[in-house]
């Protein structure tokens, strides 16, 4: 035992070094004492990364590395795991360095859901050692409910996403956009908005070719579906939940009738229930794959009956995976839109009129306020050779701009 921590304690030293010049994430955990911090969020979108940056940030400010433990519960070498080793290596560690008992030190636990009975082992520690505790995990529900029923209390929780566009100009050196914002200054950032709508945000694939970001990206997804769903669910029919992420990728933006689809399913021969496709929509969820947002009403019958928006993790994970969407540029800014009001920890709705249009967006913030938000793109001029249908075959109150004007990712560029 003694020996595998000093090995990852070695690995991980040599790992904080090589990641120092890594972009900065536009996030920090709660600094509260004594409350166990969690950052969730899909595989691939930089939790470590941020748990490395908030180490370096303690040993700038003069904590010694000896009083910080970091552990990797994706590694293979230390899987299978359940609470009873993991509580062990913890006290190996402090037994390696017994003059840690005297002081404060810090505990950083990556993918902290592969352990099984995690909360156990926190709980004792929390309460019998000086301690910082700062955990990850890709399974929104997994930690909640084991928050919820074993912490009770006792942690603060943040969502890790794929760069912001902020993040994106500054893992490639680009210039952010200031106001005023003038034809020289607007030209260069729709080339990368447009870009960064087309590749997208995760770290890993920034720096490579086109061809191995699309290769990369849906390996993430069929990470996601062996990894987060069809082995933490046991899940039998994996046609089903393949062809329902295609749908709801290719659908982002839009509503997503589960009716529709089950009668999608049925009519090519398949037979699947309802609930079934209700669970795999909240496992794919849960893995923060996709997102559902309810319509706004006072009726929770409507709420539930009515079908839900659909929304993604990422623009380029959405390109590398369906066909021919990244030609609708107003989808991708709507979902992207939807990720930046989510990054705010807002809850987001969408309304429907009584005269039938769609708003895109109601938000309500921690302070009680409600927001409107409609999303805009360029408005082609009509003609018999560029009309085009509106997506999701749906009709959308001043869905426009100026021909030509592209308002709608200047003004996003231009957001606080």
């Amino acid at each position: 035992m003694f020996e595998i921590i000093e090995t990852l304690q070695e690995e991980f030293q040599d790992a904080l070094a090589t990641t120092a010049k890594s972009t900065h994430r536009e996030y920090t955990f709660p600094e509260a004492s004594h409350i166990i911090k969690v950052a969730i969020g899909m595989r691939r979108s930089g939790k470590t990364f941020f748990l490395f940056q908030t180490i370096r940030k303690l040993v700038l400010e003069g904590l010694p590395i000896e009083r910080i433990l970091y552990l990797n519960f994706e590694d293979d070498r230390l899987l299978p795991l359940d609470h009873k080793t993991m509580g062990q290596m913890i006290d190996a560690w402090y037994t390696l360095h017994p003059q840690n008992h005297n002081h404060c030190c810090f505990l950083f636990l990556d993918e902290v859901q592969n352990v099984e009975g995690w909360p156990v082992v926190l709980r004792r520690i929390l309460d019998t050692k000086k301690i910082q505790i700062y955990v990850t995990g890709s399974s929104a529900k997994l930690l909640s409910k084991e928050i919820a029923t074993s912490l009770r209390g006792r942690s603060l929780v943040i969502e890790i996403y794929p760069y912001s566009y902020m993040e994106y100009l500054d893992a490639h050196h680009l210039q952010k956009p200031s106001k005023p914002f003038e034809k020289k200054s607007a030209d260069l950032h729709r080339s990368y908005l447009l870009d960064y709508f087309r590749r997208g945000g995760f770290p890993g694939i920034q720096s490579m070719s086109s061809n191995e970001q699309i290769e990369s990206l849906q390996n993430y997804v069929e990470t996601v579906i062996f990894r987060d769903v069809v082995e933490r669910h046991q899940i039998s029919n994996i046609f089903l939940l393949k062809y329902l992420i295609q749908c709801t990728l290719k659908n982002v933006s839009c509503p997503f009738s589960v009716n529709k689809f089950y009668n999608d399913i049925k009519s090519q021969g398949h037979k699947v229930g309802k609930d079934t496709i209700y669970s795999y929509l909240t496992y794919l969820e849960d893995a923060f794959l996709i997102f559902t947002v309810p319509i706004f009403t006072e009726s929770l019958r409507q709420m539930q009956n009515i079908p839900k928006k659909i929304y993604a993790i990422d623009n380029g994970l959405i390109a590398a995976n369906t066909f021919n969407l990244s030609d609708n540029l107003r989808k991708l800014l709507e979902n992207q839109v939807y990720l930046d009001l989510r990054r705010e920890r807002k809850k987001i709705f969408y309304y429907h009129t009584s005269d039938g249009y769609e708003i895109d967006f109601v938000t309500h913030d921690q302070a009680g306020k409600y927001e409107i938000i409609q999303v805009v793109w360029e408005k082609m001029i009509p003609s018999p050779l560029n009309e085009k249908k509106e997506p999701c075959d749906r009709q959308k109150k001043n869905s426009g701009s100026p021909a030509g004007s592209s308002i709608g990712l200047l003004i996003y560029a231009l957001r606080p």
